[in-house]
């Protein structure tokens, strides 16, 4: 049985087939219609996606928001076996999480590695996308932005409390996230931080990050144009952040030119990857999937 607060948020931990548990969180479960699906980046989790899914729960929009949280972060199990923690295995992990939750067609929001796992599902389970947001993200990686990320992870600094913790991310991406207030980077501290055993720590298995940092980037990547081709008959909406490196102008021109009804929007005054609740793009994510249904 799902444990429902308060304020009317389900929580439940629902079983993949290797038999990890993973942390799906519901706002608007009684809502009808499609419902919107949320995937987090890399080393994030489904607290990433609180303020988009309260309004996009409530009226006028009453979308159920369903956010998945991946194994290895969040309250998700973690994996004995750190190999599994890869685009195709997580995706897989959507499909069972919709499967126990009979749910056969939704809209999804990807940020990030939220959105690669998009692009394998539309690989393999085209016919449930009704939908895509992909935020900051697209079939082409910059190569400075993956190095970006790879450096970040393997800086940072032990906070002592949450409030340290929002100085510590707002001196590290302060310069690319101009838009953000002092209140935003408490909320964003929030998001990525807990606190276990007295300490306050990255709310991620440590296997996941060790992992990326490893990753050989003096090779060219892999595109995903196949992929992303794939999606050419679904409305698509990608969200750039002005100051991101890992999604360029030109990927996002490439896209529209590949895809006919791409809807691409600039999050200004924020870098990689955008916080989907500030500035213009809460309502513009909300009219785009009203104007899919």
């Amino acid at each position: 049985m799902p444990e429902t607060a308060p304020n009317g948020i389900e929580d439940h931990f629902i079983s993949v087939p290797d038999g990890l548990k993973l942390h799906v969180r519901i706002l608007g479960a009684g809502n009808a219609g499609l419902p919107v699906v949320c995937l987090p980046g890399l080393t994030r989790n489904g607290r990433d996606f609180e303020a988009i899914a309260r309004l996009l729960s409530s009226a006028p929009h009453r979308f159920k928001v369903i956010s998945i949280t991946s194994r290895g972060r969040g309250l998700s199990d973690r994996d004995p076996e750190p190999s599994r923690y890869t685009i195709p295995v997580e995706a897989m992990d959507v499909v069972a999480v919709l499967d126990q939750l009979a749910i056969d067609k939704a809209h999804f929001i990807g940020t990030s590695r939220g959105g690669l796992i998009l692009h394998v599902l539309a690989m393999t389970h085209l016919d449930r996308i009704a939908t895509a947001v992909l935020n900051d993200i697209g079939p082409v990686l910059e190569a400075e932005g993956l190095r970006q990320i790879q450096a970040y992870l393997g800086r940072r600094r032990k906070p002592q409390t949450f409030a340290e913790a929002a100085l510590i991310l707002k001196e590290a991406h302060g310069d690319e996230f101009p838009a953000l207030s002092d209140e935003d980077w408490q909320g964003l501290a929030a998001a990525i931080y807990r606190e276990t055993g007295g300490e306050i720590v990255t709310d991620y298995d440590p296997e996941i990050g060790i992992q990326f940092r490893a990753a050989d980037l003096s090779q060219p990547v892999a595109d995903l144009w196949p992929q992303f081709t794939l999606l050419a008959d679904i409305p698509v909406m990608v969200v750039r952040g002005e100051h991101s490196r890992l999604l360029s102008p030109e990927t996002v021109d490439a896209m529209g030119q590949r895809h006919p009804r791409l809807l691409a929007v600039v999050a200004p005054g924020q870098g990689h990857a955008p916080l989907l609740d500030l500035g213009p793009l809460p309502e513009q994510i909300a009219d785009f999937l009203n104007k899919s249904i």
